[in-house]
């Protein structure tokens, strides 16, 4: 057994993997991650565009989309939706085996939609239609224009994986559309699923430029510890909201919690230990998504144990710390927000202008 496996069973949380290649569907390399105790895959518009333009291996798939006179984006979504259909069916096991709980493979909506609830909407029925498959999350992006979506998705008993979550009060928003979705979908709420994605490395990566600038003992003194705490408030919170009574309504209709899942968990400073977003954020009914080299690092020498709702009282401390330092907690995940979506429409546009060029070398 592994540390990956252990992960799940003896704490209950699942470790997810957050990239996709086409030569690990082909070679075997996904269903060997599996079997080592990976128990779901996430993607994203940034990781699609360093699989495509690093490799040669959808080139034929491509020109022959091309040759059929597909333009350049549905050609895209003809590569994205190949190999999450390949992922689906290696992963589908774990989520027979699991009873719906893992298994599942994420693949994100057009990042141009971010801003625009309606054709977030309509791309996420798509997605869905197209790929039809119980173990499929679509992403959305939980932007303030994406609340509505998610809540008409979850109401038409689709399984969503809500992305790009950074402040405490926009999760409880993402909760709130989820609940509110699932209290409009009819019948039995059992083959529902959702994980919240609640992003962590980059909240320290600004933070702790702040605090940088301000240079004090007393700041610096803070860094690498506003990441952890705003994870670990997040999962109290959540913890609050699937309880009581309006909660138990849903549950006695079959309704899951919408567990988080940690995102962005590989850290980007390399003073700080490579698995310190794993040891830190272990508990049940949780979800951490991570690259494979961070799930290498943790499968060799991370810290199986529970430490997700340890110190929550310090966690609330940390951020007033902050606070009283003049770092607004709300600015800075905004930013991190609007980065994000800017981040995954840039991705997605550079993937189009290299398959544009591709696409005239064949001519």
């Amino acid at each position: 057994m592994t540390r990956l496996h252990d992960l799940h069973t003896s704490q209950g949380q699942s470790p997810w993997l957050d990239n996709i290649q086409r030569g690990w569907l082909t070679s075997g390399e996904l269903a060997g991650w599996v079997d080592r105790g990976v128990r779901g895959l996430t993607s994203n518009p940034s990781i699609f565009q360093k699989a495509i333009e690093g490799s040669a291996e959808y080139d034929d798939q491509f020109r022959a989309s091309i040759a059929a006179g597909l333009d350049l984006e549905a050609s895209y979504w003809e590569l994205v939706t190949s190999d999450i259909s390949a992922a689906l069916n290696i992963l589908r096991p774990v989520y027979d085996g699991s009873g719906g709980l893992d298994g599942y493979v994420s693949v994100e909506v057009d990042p141009s939609l971010a801003r625009d609830a309606a054709g977030t909407e309509a791309a996420a029925r798509e997605l869905a239609v197209r790929l039809d498959s119980p173990n499929l999350y679509i992403k959305i992006p939980a932007t303030a224009e994406g609340l509505a979506p998610i809540r008409q998705m979850i109401a038409e008993k689709r399984s969503i994986n809500v992305t790009l979550i950074f402040s405490l009060d926009r999760y409880a928003q993402v909760m709130e559309s989820y609940i509110a979705g699932l209290e409009g979908a009819e019948g039995d709420l059992s083959g529902i699923s959702s994980v919240a994605s609640f992003f962590i490395s980059r909240v320290d990566v600004e933070v702790d430029r702040r605090l940088e600038e301000i240079g004090t003992p007393e700041a610096l003194a803070l860094r690498g510890r506003a990441a952890i705490a705003n994870a670990k408030l997040a999962y109290d919170l959540f913890r609050q909201t699937f309880t009581g009574p309006r909660w138990e309504v849903l549950a006695r209709r079959g309704a899951r919690v919408q567990r988080p899942l940690w995102a962005s968990t590989s850290t980007k400073n390399p003073e700080y230990p490579d698995t310190l977003y794993v040891d830190e954020l272990i508990g049940p009914d949780t979800v951490n998504t991570l690259p494979d080299n961070t799930l290498e690092a943790f499968d060799e020498h991370g810290t199986v144990a529970r430490t997700i709702d340890a110190g929550v009282d310090d966690a609330r401390l940390t951020i007033d710390h902050l606070a009283t330092l003049g770092i607004d907690m709300g600015e800075v995940t905004q930013k991190l927000e609007d980065e994000g979506v800017a981040a995954f429409e840039k991705s997605f546009d550079q993937l189009l202008g290299v398959l544009g060029e591709k696409a005239a070398d064949f001519g």
